[in-house]
C-alpha cells in the first residue's frame, strides 16, 4: 500500500494522524486495510462524551478514504461484559433488575416497553441510529457473538499458557500493601467492579482472586450466568477447567478447548484484540493515561499476543453546558440521539471535527446552542466566499461531507435563533410559522416549511424540549391598559415612532432597521447613525426600548429578538397591542 501525502487543501489534526496512521499500517501491514477502531459498552444510555471514541477514529479513517485507500472502522459493542449496576434514571427500568447484575449484558432483559432482544440490543440500537444519521460508516462486531462462537478459543488458550507473563506484567500496576506484599484479593463482587465508569476504567477486575493462582479468563456460572466466579484448578494439557460460583454455590469442570461460556478480563481482553484485528490506531479517554490503566498495561500484555499497541490520541472529556463531566451510570446524560433531534448532523458532526481529540468542548442544550449556529452559519458562508482559513475549511468539509458523498442539509437555512422564535411563538402552528418565515424575505417567499427543513424541525424540537415552559413566549391577548395609560411621554412618542413606521418596514430587515433606530431618532440623530456616531446613552435607551415593547407585547422583560418577535405577532395585532 503507498504511502499517500497529506491533502493541500488541509492541515488540521485529522490529516496529521491520517498521515501517521497510513504510515504505520504500511509498517506493520503492507498491502492490507488500514484498521482503526472503537470500543462501545451499551450498559446503559451511550452518551455524547462516548460518541467522540467514535468520532476520532471515524474522522481519520474517513480522510484515507478521501485518499483512495481502503480503511476498516471496527466498533467493537462490548455487549459480553458483565452489567455491574442499574443505571439511574432509565425508563422501563425498576429496582428488579438488580437480581441481573454479574450477568452478561445480552443476557440482561431489556428495559420494560423495549421491542430489542436483550438489554445490550436495546442501547445498541439508538447508537446505531445516530450513527447512520451522523454518515459514520463502520463493521460492528458483536463481542458476545466473538466469544459464545469460540471465535477468540485460541487466543484464549493462549492467554492461559501464559497467564504467569501475564500476571508479571500486571503486579507491576497492583497496589501493594506495607512490607512489599501483594494485597489480599477478594472474590470479584458487585461493589468492587461497579466503580469502574466503563471497560477497562480504574476499579476493574484483573483476573487475580482465587488461591490457586492467576488466571486471566472468567466463566460466566453454568446456573446463574453470572461472572461471580473464581477459577480453582487449570491443567494446561487437558485444558480441564474447575471453577466455583460465589454467587449460587455451583460449581463444575469444563474443558476450555470447548467451553463458550466466558472471557478473558478486561486487561487482557483489549490487548487481545488489538492483536487479533491488527488495529493500527484507536484513541482512548484521558481516564487510560494513569500508570496502571488498561491502555497503559496493554500496551505491555499486547506483545505476548504477538501484536503492537495501536497508535493513537488520549481525548479529553465531553461536556454539556450546565452539566458536568458526563457519566452513562447517571440519569438524564445526553445521547448523540438527544443531540439530533436538536442540532443538524452537520453541526453536531463539526464540534467535534474542529477541535483536537485532547481539547474538551461542552455541546449546549441550552441557549448556547443559538450563539454556535451562528458561528456554524458564518463559517458556511466564508466557505462559501473563499475566505475561511485552511483548518477551519477542513473542519467544515468533515462536518458536511464524508467520503461517501454529501450528508443531507436544509435547503435554505434561515438563522436557527430566528426558526426557534417562530416556532416558539407560534406553538406547533404551521400555516402560521410558514406566514412569518415568509415575511422574513419578501422577494424570496418561502413555498413550503420543507425548505427550512430539517433545521426547523430541530429548532422546535429544542423549545419544546430544552426550554422551560416559564421562558417559552406567550403573547398577550389584549392590550395592557395600565401600562400604556402609565407611559410618559418620551414612551409615547416611541411607540408612535414604531407604529408609524411599521407598514413601510415590514420585513425581518426593516423591522430591524426600525427598532434600533426609534431611539436614535428620538435622539435627534438620524436612523442610520453608526454606533462610532452616538453617544453611549443610545445604547441604553435602546434597551429601554426594547423591555416596553417586550412588556406591551409578551409581559416579560425579554423575549425573541423583536424584528422576529413582530413579524409573528402580525402588523394588525401589534398595532392593538401597542395602543392604536
Amino acid at each position: 500500500m503507498p504511502i499517500v501525502a497529506q491533502s493541500t487543501e488541509t492541515t488540521d489534526w485529522v490529516s496529521r494522524f491520517a498521515d501517521e496512521v497510513i504510515e504505520e499500517s504500511e509498517r506493520r501491514a503492507p498491502g492490507k486495510p488500514v484498521v482503526v477502531a472503537s470500543g462501545l459498552s451499551p450498559s446503559g444510555p451511550i452518551h455524547l462524551g462516548n460518541l467522540r471514541e467514535v468520532m476520532t477514529p471515524h474522522l481519520v479513517a474517513d480522510e484515507i478514504r478521501r485518499r483512495g485507500l481502503e480503511v476498516r472502522h471496527l466498533i467493537s459493542w462490548d455487549d459480553y461484559d458483565r452489567y455491574r449496576k442499574v443505571p439511574a434514571g432509565v425508563p422501563g427500568v425498576d429496582e428488579s433488575w438488580h437480581e441481573h447484575i454479574g450477568k452478561p449484558l445480552t443476557s440482561v432483559p431489556a428495559p420494560a416497553g423495549s421491542s430489542h432482544a436483550n438489554w445490550a440490543e436495546h442501547f445498541k440500537a439508538a447508537m446505531v441510529e445516530a450513527l447512520g444519521e451522523l454518515g459514520v460508516a463502520f463493521d460492528g462486531i458483536s463481542q458476545t457473538e466473538q466469544y459464545t462462537s469460540g471465535v477468540y478459543r485460541e487466543q484464549i488458550l493462549h492467554a492461559m499458557r501464559h497467564r504467569g507473563d501475564i500476571d508479571a506484567v500486571l503486579a507491576q500496576y497492583r497496589t501493594k500493601a506495607k512490607g512489599g506484599k501483594k494485597p489480599q484479593q477478594k472474590p470479584a463482587d458487585e461493589a468492587e467492579i461497579e466503580a469502574a465508569e466503563g471497560s477497562g476504567a480504574a476499579g476493574e477486575d484483573d483476573g487475580s482472586s482465587g488461591t490457586a493462582g492467576y488466571f486471566p479468563y472468567k466463566p460466566y456460572c453454568g446456573n446463574c450466568e453470572k461472572d461471580l466466579t473464581t477459577v480453582t484448578s487449570y491443567d494446561d494439557n487437558t485444558t480441564e477447567l474447575t471453577y466455583a460460583c460465589t454467587a449460587c454455590g455451583f460449581s463444575e469442570t469444563v474443558r476450555l478447548n470447548e467451553f463458550n461460556r466466558g472471557k478473558l478480563v478486561w486487561k487482557v481482553d483489549w490487548p487481545m484484540r488489538w492483536a487479533f484485528e491488527g488495529v493500527i490506531f484507536e484513541p482512548s479517554g484521558v481516564d487510560h493515561s494513569s500508570p496502571g490503566s488498561s491502555f497503559q498495561v496493554g500496551g505491555q500484555i499486547v506483545g505476548i499476543f504477538g501484536g503492537k499497541q495501536p497508535i493513537g490520541p488520549m481525548y479529553a472529556f465531553v461536556g454539556i453546558s450546565g452539566m458536568a463531566k458526563m457519566s452513562s451510570s447517571r440519569g438524564g446524560v445526553p445521547t448523540p440521539a438527544d443531540a439530533l433531534k436538536i442540532m443538524e448532523p452537520q453541526l453536531l458532526r463539526w464540534l467535534y471535527a474542529r477541535r483536537r481529540p485532547n481539547q474538551s468542548f461542552k455541546i449546549a442544550f441550552d441557549q448556547e446552542i443559538q450563539r454556535l449556529y451562528d458561528e456554524w452559519d458564518k463559517l458556511d458562508a466564508k466557505v462559501a466566499e473563499g475566505g475561511a482559513l485552511p483548518a477551519d475549511v477542513a473542519a467544515h468539509s468533515r462536518a458536511v461531507r464524508t467520503a461517501a458523498g454529501e450528508l443531507p442539509a436544509t435547503p435554505r437555512p434561515m438563522p436557527y435563533r430566528t426558526l426557534a422564535s417562530v416556532a416558539d411563538i407560534t406553538a406547533g402552528h404551521a400555516d402560521q410559522a410558514l406566514r412569518i418565515l415568509s415575511e422574513l424575505e419578501p422577494d424570496k417567499p418561502l413555498g413550503s416549511l420543507d425548505e427550512v427543513r430539517p433545521r426547523y424541525d430541530k429548532a422546535e424540537a429544542w423549545i419544546n424540549t430544552q426550554v422551560p415552559a416559564d421562558q417559552r413566549t406567550i403573547v398577550r391577548e389584549e392590550p395592557d391598559a395600565e401600562l400604556l395609560k402609565s407611559l410618559d411621554e418620551p414612551s409615547r412618542q416611541s411607540v408612535r415612532l414604531l407604529l408609524d413606521g411599521l407598514a413601510e418596514h415590514w420585513s425581518l430587515d426593516g423591522l430591524t432597521h426600525l427598532v434600533y433606530g426609534v431611539p436614535k431618532v428620538q435622539a435627534g440623530f438620524s436612523a442610520d447613525a453608526t454606533p462610532k456616531e452616538l453617544p453611549a446613552e443610545i445604547k441604553a435607551a435602546q434597551r429601554t426600548f426594547f423591555a416596553l415593547l417586550y412588556h406591551l407585547l409578551v409581559g416579560r422583560d425579554t423575549g425573541p429578538r423583536l424584528p422576529t418577535l413582530l413579524l409573528a405577532v402580525g402588523q394588525e395585532r401589534v398595532r392593538h397591542l401597542l395602543g392604536e
